[in-house]
């Protein structure tokens, strides 16, 4: 993949960026600059280890709607989800004819003609999980492409990749304007269990339940779900349930490849809860 790295020097590239890497962390003025430069240049090096299964989203969180949903309940999922396309199926997911996108169904309601979801959508690559992501990348800028499907050798549906995913691989989770209202959001169930946003600060959960980190911890999280990842060693999949040294259990209940979404939270000792 010769528009990010020559296959000739490739080994040199590497070795020279990360030269670069520690020479920014050495040189740098600010600390934290010199270590999000570090991170940032370290994730597109393994960028090119990658595959389309390691970045996509899986068949399980799929969110996609049927050719023949009206349109108003297509906006109305669109609105709640926070995307701007979504793939589009005729039965089922291993049927997708396309994606639509959200403009074209607003534009398709202002001319005030009959709405036809077949007429606005378009096509989406298909490609193997096996695909490498950099040569995802460059096809999908060819081709103006903002999502593909994963599908496996029996042509069912696997997962789902967009360019965001790929870029939030890189430069980490991006959220846009309407996203901060929802994060940080703490649920107490009746069971005695907390439901809570993996982004929730872990200073904020502490003024609320009690102490849980120890100084080594403090020093390298900020929030759940860098606690959870520090303890699982990597980015725990979908019904995982991690203890912490407190006795504290960790289930993950929503997450990606990337990162962890919702949490439910266990064992917290009800002496430890602030008053």
């Amino acid at each position: 993949m010769k528009f990010l790295f020559g296959t000739r020097e490739d080994r040199e590239l590497k070795e020279a960026i990360a030269e670069v890497i520690s020479e920014t962390h050495e040189s740098a003025e600010s600390e934290q600059t010199a270590l999000h430069q570090k991170i940032l240049i370290s994730n597109v090096l393994k960028l090119k280890d990658l595959r389309a299964f390691d970045v996509m989203v899986p068949r399980a969180d799929i969110v996609g709607v049927e050719v023949n949903m009206p349109a108003d309940a297509i906006l109305a999922l669109l609105s709640q989800k926070q995307y701007s396309r979504l793939p589009v199926y005729r039965e089922n997911l291993d049927d997708v004819i396309g994606s639509v996108h959200i403009k074209d169904i607003m534009a398709g309601l202002a001319n005030g003609t009959d709405f036809s979801l077949t007429d606005l959508v378009r096509d989406v690559p298909v490609i193997s999980p096996a695909m490498p992501v950099l040569d995802l990348l460059l096809m999908m800028r060819q081709q103006k492409k903002h999502m593909a499907l994963v599908v496996d050798e029996y042509g069912g549906i696997d997962g789902l990749v967009t360019i965001n995913d790929i870029v939030e691989t890189i430069v980490g989770e991006i959220d846009d304007e309407y996203e901060g209202a929802q994060a940080g959001s703490i649920v107490e169930k009746n069971d005695g269990t907390v439901v809570a946003d993996g982004r929730v600060d872990i200073q904020t959960f502490e003024n609320r339940f009690g102490k849980v980190l120890d100084d080594d911890e403090r020093d390298t999280v900020d929030t759940l779900a860098g606690l959870v990842v520090r303890i699982a060693g990597r980015v725990p999949a979908r019904g995982e349930v991690l203890a912490h040294a407190s006795g504290i259990e960790f289930e993950v209940m929503e997450a990606d490849p990337r990162r962890i979404n919702t949490l439910r939270i266990r064992n917290i000792p009800d002496q430890n809860k602030a008053a």
